[in-house]
């Protein structure tokens, strides 16, 4: 092997180790400080009505706590994916429906918290979150370490129907709470009744229509498809 040639292969090596350690890099935070400056909104900027429960921002969540980083009860999203769901909202509405929402942009300090929770021994809320799965296995399939929702693209909820007035909506039946750390919460489940998988059929293709995917892991879990889709995770408080 001449010199030259062995240079090339070793540079080549170089190279692939340098893209591999770029690839594995932690994503990048950005140094926005508010939701204007993050091109984050509210959503009830775009639907002043949308029905909302975001339970970090109380106790009433699978931690048991308020969530670090969750100062208001409100749903910010980047304009786009803002401006998607409110398209949803829409639409469902003109087939006397709606969208509820637990959580959209979720900050990267509370993506942390989850983890040293995660990672600790308090489980009292197993047996409302995580009855049938190890708290040790919660980290990965249910609980990310760096999470979609912290770029501002995601969102949690579910769909109600509503009387012919539009005045009393009441969730569909989708076979589990949100958050429930369980195989019954995959979207395709084969433990879900017929009726709570045709709700979440419902679901899936109103969210489809305007560009969400679901997370099979969580049927109430949505990413908005931008182009580009956003990396940047952004650590700007919700309030």
């Amino acid at each position: 092997m001449s010199s030259r040639h062995a240079a090339c292969i070793l540079a080549f090596a170089l190279a692939t180790i340098a893209i591999a350690a770029f690839a594995d890099a932690a994503p990048q935070i950005s140094p926005a400080k508010t939701m204007a400056e993050a091109g984050m909104v509210d959503i009830r900027s775009l639907v002043p009505d949308m029905a909302e429960n975001i339970h970090y921002a109380g106790s009433d969540n699978f931690t048991g706590a308020p969530v670090p980083g969750y100062r208001a009860a409100k749903c910010f999203l980047l304009k786009p994916a803002a401006e998607a769901l409110a398209r949803v909202e829409h639409t469902l509405r003109q087939q006397h429906m709606a969208l509820k929402i637990w959580d959209c942009y979720r900050p990267a300090r509370a993506v942390a918290a989850f983890v040293r929770w995660a990672n600790n021994d308090d489980t009292r809320t197993k047996a409302e979150h995580y009855p049938n799965v190890d708290k040790s296995k919660l980290l990965g399939e249910y609980i990310a370490p760096v999470s979609g929702h912290s770029r501002g693209a995601t969102v949690d909820l579910t769909m109600m129907q509503c009387d012919a007035h539009d005045r009393h909506c009441k969730p569909l039946d989708m076979g589990t709470h949100f958050d429930m750390f369980d195989p019954l919460a995959h979207t395709d489940s084969p433990d879900a009744t017929a009726a709570q998988h045709a709700n979440r059929e419902q679901l899936l293709h109103a969210m489809a229509a305007q560009g969400f995917e679901n997370y099979a892991a969580e049927w109430w879990h949505y990413t908005f498809t931008m182009h580009p889709q956003p990396t940047t995770l952004y650590d700007v408080p919700v309030q």
